[in-house]
């Protein structure tokens, strides 16, 4: 019997000393996992080094690309286009990255209305909410910050001495982005009259191309990719 006691204490002593051990190995195992996952955005390379949160990012029009708004009256083309956004979020891969979009600018806009020019194009109710995600497609979503401010793009153009001003709106945008030349895509965009007099048309699309998006917030401003 007493043999049978003695062989018991030497298992239980033996399990006791090995669990930690084993939880160590569990732990270290995780955080290597962990660390191989990556995260949703990186600088400098797919599975590169993490774009902070608080990183300052920057893209203008893709080369030979332009900011399109097109409508019944004909398109509106600006050659000229650039943003500014805040990292406010970036997860391990899987999820979502979040940043909010502090400016964007259009320039050189012209019409393809005989006799009309462009006078300005502008947004409001800045900033918007931007999300990431490293789902299939890598989707990336534009929102205003409630029902009350939308995204929101404003025009001015000329005929003769007639200035016309219409402002149109939209909850949110859908767009991709791709680390082929770290673009982010928007396709026929859908935005609705919110202001403006009888002459602006009931509603109009915008297509973009914007990239490459570098993290101006890191020396030698490196290309953000999507894992």
């Amino acid at each position: 019997m007493r043999r049978f006691v003695l062989l018991g204490t030497v298992v239980a002593t033996a399990l006791i000393a090995i669990a930690p051990v084993a939880s160590a190995a569990t732990a270290a195992t995780a955080a290597a996992a962990a660390a191989a996952s990556g995260h949703v955005l990186t600088a400098g390379k797919a599975g590169g080094p993490a774009v902070r949160s608080g990183a300052v990012l920057k893209a203008s029009l893709a080369k030979g690309s332009a900011a399109v708004f097109t409508s019944s009256l004909g398109k509106l083309a600006c050659a000229k286009s650039a943003l500014t956004a805040k990292v406010t979020g970036n997860p391990a891969k899987p999820g979502v990255a979040k940043a909010s979009l502090t400016t964007q600018t259009f320039g050189k806009c012209a019409i393809s209305v005989s006799g009309v020019t462009v006078s300005s194009v502008t947004l409001a109710n800045l900033p918007y909410t931007v999300t990431v995600s490293d789902a299939k497609g890598d989707p990336v979503k534009v929102s205003g910050r409630s029902k009350a401010k939308p995204l929101l793009l404003s025009t001015t153009v000329k005929f003769g001495t007639l200035s016309v001003a219409c402002s149109f709106k939209a909850a949110a945008i859908s767009g991709s982005m791709s680390n082929k030349g770290n673009v982010t895509v928007f396709a026929r965009q859908t935005f609705t009259l919110a202001a403006g007099s009888s002459f602006c048309p009931k509603s109009g699309t915008f297509s973009g191309t914007y990239g490459p998006l570098t993290d101006a917030s890191v020396k030698g401003s490196p290309a953000v990719f999507v894992n």
